[in-house]
């Protein structure tokens, strides 16, 4: 054989190293060219396989796809990713540190910097040719910032990973690579949203709510041909700004020759709702939905649904609605399966749907990524919320030293003369004095025949839920229910408030009912906490405006549960300390609510990325380990509701699968260590498989507050 082998597919057909590496730098230069740098994805694809050159590397490919029986004895042969981060480093120096770490970690992943010269300290194999030097014309790159040369050697990274992933692909399964792109265009897609919205008021009464909402979608197609950077969107809640952000969005992108629109959602509530209203406009196959509930299996065509699987892989979409923990542990990951996606947010628009809930303990490393993929990789971005944080100016907490620079100008959609705020104004806020117990907040609800009452924590929620009379409609809704019953019994609030008839609908709910659901209650109560939230609260009551003004009552259940230090008492604390003569839903509120927040925070970058990523010797593996924006400290529960336990059963005799666990997941729920080991000890928890655990006794989980840790059965348990 006078050629090296790459690959060999299911029917024995070599593909060469050269062929392979050829393919590979086509699609890499195309990636990277997006950016300014395709000589350098050019360089990355010509040189990360030339460890396969190696004798024992030819010998196990050959034997362990069976092409040549001599070598069926080789189970294993030596790194080969390596060696083209060797070679760039002597013949490339102007740019090695660009992309020889993504060369070297282009399978296992982006190394700490100590691991990667300890990898590439070593000399080029003996039985490795060396090529002649590749010509190539020296990146024009902006003037660079500390924080952008982690994200520049990540992007290049992205680029090589997708085309080596996608060559591979094309000579492997052809007919899985033909199922990739051919989507609709933007600009086919501002026609169908604009026909959509077209049609929609046609059909709308004549509300102040309504004339509203025309307003902000006029602002926003007005405000859209702006140039590329960043813009905010402040609407009250019930403005209508989902389908407004989209329109300008779509707007924007057609004016500045944007490729996507990546839509970033901190709840998965949202983005269910959020995702299904984009699919009916734009079509199932133009909108990918990317979190950690989807089932794909709810897509019915076959085909369709493998696109999707496969375009959740490198994000190759026109839409894409996710979550902000998958946006932007993506951007601080190593990882080659999470990077890979990463270079089709470049000249994209990114659109921060409720901003003010991105994590102040990461603030600095986000800030600064946005300000990264606006300046280097051409996306804009527009933050969209009825309660706009800070974002510009100088950032300041109780530390100096941690005092950051954020952005420099976002451009504000809505002119603040508009005073929205107060056109739209449908509800009254009422701070009630003193504290309260449960059973007074119990009473206070059971006088109203629609109302929802919105509590911090899940002991509050089931606590004021068990004291509430069980009449007419009475429901419960925490995360101690599994994702599939929080949908259910959302869905059901919504029917229940459909209904004209005089029957009374009571729902007592913690806080993820609080922002993006659309329900419409004719009164609120929300426990005390950040004015954010409240008024979030708040956009539940009178939300399209069909009564008077109606109230949402804040109040306080220190007498018998005193908030618990921490995050909820500083935000609490804020609001206190503004006084009261604010008129709380204008947006000067909001800036003095969220600079008395700010004041309190000790630390902008609590997990230290700053010292891992803003050097050129980069933490990459230590920087992904720490950079996660939920500190999830709970186990996750497969619990029996509605059916589970059929999967359970599937899972018993098939074993876990991909598939399979995601459908698992909506039957999950997440507790604390504490709470996993109570039930552990008594026998209440099994473990089919490692790390997986189930509970198939019915008696834990109930049809109303789901998973129960103080039941009567586990009483019984603890008796025998």
């Amino acid at each position: 054989m006078d050629f090296t082998i790459s690959h060999i597919d299911k029917d024995g057909i070599p593909q060469s190293n050269e062929e392979h590496q050829q393919g590979v730098a086509l699609r890499a230069e195309a990636f990277a060219a997006e950016f300014g740098m395709g000589d350098c994805g050019r360089i990355m694809g010509l040189l990360h396989d030339k460890g396969k050159e190696q004798t024992d590397w030819q010998k196990y490919i050959q034997g362990v796809t069976g092409y040549n029986k001599e070598y069926a004895h080789v189970k294993s042969g030596p790194h080969h990713a390596y060696v083209g981060a060797i070679i760039t480093k002597k013949q490339y120096p102007q740019i090695a540190r660009f992309i020889a770490q993504p060369i070297a970690g282009h399978h296992r992943g982006l190394y700490d910097y100590c691991d990667y010269e300890e990898v590439i300290k070593s000399g080029v194999p003996d039985d490795v040719t060396i090529s002649e030097k590749i010509p190539f014309d020296f990146p024009k790159l902006p003037k660079m910032k500390q924080y952008d040369y982690h994200h520049l050697v990540r992007m290049l990274f992205s680029c090589l990973v997708d085309a080596d992933s996608l060559d591979t692909e094309s000579f492997m399964t052809p007919e899985q690579a033909k199922l990739r792109g051919s989507h609709t265009s933007i600009e086919e897609l501002l026609d169908k949203l604009e026909k959509y919205l077209h049609d929609l008021k046609a059909n709308a009464s004549d509300t102040e709510v309504n004339r509203i909402r025309n307003y902000v979608q006029e602002q926003c197609v007005k405000e859209s041909q702006g140039e590329k950077g960043f813009y905010s969107l402040t609407v009250p809640t019930g403005g209508g700004k989902t389908l407004s952000s989209v329109l300008w969005a779509l707007h924007h992108a057609v004016k500045n020759h944007q490729q996507r629109i990546i839509i970033a959602i901190p709840y998965t509530s949202i983005i269910v709702q959020t995702a299904s209203t984009l699919k009916k406009i734009f079509g199932e196959e133009n909108v990918l939905e990317h979190h950690s509930n989807i089932n794909s299996e709810d897509i019915k065509d076959n085909e369709q649904r493998e696109r999707l699987q496969l375009a959740t892989e490198n994000w190759d979409c026109p839409i894409i609605v996710t979550t902000n923990v998958q946006l932007f542990e993506s951007l601080f990951s190593n990882k080659r399966s999470d990077c890979r996606k990463l270079h089709h947010i470049v000249n994209s628009v990114i659109i921060l749907d409720e901003v003010q809930m991105l994590p102040l303990g990461f603030y600095t490393p986000v800030i600064h990524t946005l300000d990264t993929l606006h300046r280097l990789f051409d996306t804009s971005v527009l933050f969209t919320t009825a309660s706009q944080p800070i974002l510009t100016g100088r950032i300041e907490g109780t530390n100096p030293l941690d005092s950051f620079d954020a952005l420099t100008y976002v451009r504000e959609i809505i002119p603040r003369e508009a005073q929205l705020y107060d056109k739209i104004r449908r509800v009254d806020l009422k701070f009630m004095e003193g504290s309260r117990t449960y059973d007074e907040i119990a009473d206070e609800l059971a006088k109203h025949q629609k109302v929802l009452c919105i509590v911090n924590t899940r002991k509050d929620a089931k606590e004021i839920y068990d004291r509430l009379p069980k009449k007419g409609i009475c429901l419960h809704l925490s995360r101690m229910m599994c994702p599939a019953h929080v949908l259910a019994t959302i869905q059901q609030v919504k029917d229940a408030l459909k209904d004209d008839s005089e029957i009374s609908i009571r729902v007592i709910a913690t806080q993820l009912i609080e922002a993006g659901v659309d329900i419409d209650f004719p009164v609120v109560y929300r426990q005390e906490t950040g004015l954010d939230s409240i008024l979030q609260a708040a956009g539940r009551c009178n939300r399209e405006g069909k009564m008077e003004l109606c109230t949402t009552y804040v109040f306080s259940l220190g007498k018998e549960h005193p908030l618990p230090s921490g995050f909820i008492s500083q935000t609490n604390n804020a609001r206190l300390n503004m006084g009261q003569h604010y008129d709380w839903f204008a947006p000067e509120a909001m800036t003095s609510y969220f600079q008395q927040l700010y004041s309190r925070i000790d630390n902008f970058d609590s997990k230290q990325i700053q010292k891992l990523l803003y050097k050129p010797e980069c933490e990459f593996e230590e920087a992904a380990r720490q950079f996660h924006m939920i500190d999830d400290h709970t186990i996750s529960v497969i619990i029996n509701w509605n059916g589970s336990i059929n999967l359970y059963q599937q899972l018993l005799s098939q074993g876990p699968s991909y598939s399979l666990m995601k459908k698992i997941a909506q039957y999950s729920v997440n507790i604390r260590e504490r709470d996993f080991r109570k039930l552990l000890s008594i026998g209440a928890i099994e473990e089919p498989y490692e790390n997986i655990y189930v509970i198939t006794n019915p008696n834990f989980y109930k049809s109303d507050t789901g998973l129960s840790l103080d039941n009567q059965w586990l009483e019984e348990t603890y008796i025998i």
